[in-house]
């Protein structure tokens, strides 16, 4: 079987999926939770689904297998979870590095990019020990470098980019409702738009 995947009638949206990319810290996990209550669709999250799937929690992983082992796994994770349908999918911040992954986010369904200043980044991630490489060193530096290099890839593949700020969960799940309804709307104007 060859890795191409064939497109369904109905496009990438056929399935129903949003996917939700962006840094550590930007609220993907907190918003795709609500989003996904709000929207009636089943959430999952990448980092959850491989801890469940080892048995052992991210820094572990990170630490045995080293960072290329964690993205071999996420990739396959990903890949996996893509194919279900009506899923709201918090991703690693990271999942974004590998072209493939690009690949099966954008091929199968919506992607939100929840964009996120690096201060605010900070306060959200300073009490957390779950997050391998804001260990040690300068998690400043560390976050700065991150965005400077991951934004322009989820640039690439963000359907709908939104900047979470200082707004609550609940006022940021609403504007992203109003957005994929919008989307919806006009998709549906395209498709009945009389030819010539």
């Amino acid at each position: 079987m060859s890795g191409t995947r064939v497109e369904p009638p109905g496009g990438k949206h056929e399935s129903g999926n949003i996917f939700l990319v962006g840094l550590m810290g930007a609220g993907k996990t907190s918003v795709g939770r609500l989003l996904a209550r709000r929207l009636g669709k089943r959430f999952l999250d990448s980092d959850h689904e491989i801890e469940r799937a080892t048995g052992v929690r991210i820094p572990v992983i990170f630490e045995i297998e080293g960072e290329a082992g964690f993205r071999a796994r996420e990739a396959r994770v990903l890949a996996e979870l893509a194919r279900e349908r009506d899923i709201v999918l918090a991703t690693g911040g990271g999942a974004v590095l590998a072209p493939e992954n690009r690949g099966v986010l954008a091929g199968n369904g919506v992607v939100i990019y929840l964009r996120a200043a690096v201060p605010d980044l900070l306060a959200r991630t300073r009490q957390d020990r779950n997050r391998p490489l804001l260990r040690g060193g300068d998690p400043r530096a560390t976050l700065e470098q991150l965005y400077t290099e991951r934004d322009p890839l989820y640039r690439e593949i963000a359907d709908i980019i939104v900047d979470t700020g200082e707004q609550s969960l609940a006022s940021l799940a609403h504007r992203l409702e109003r957005r994929l309804a919008q989307r919806a709307a006009g998709r549906g104007a395209e498709t009945r738009a009389p030819a010539g």
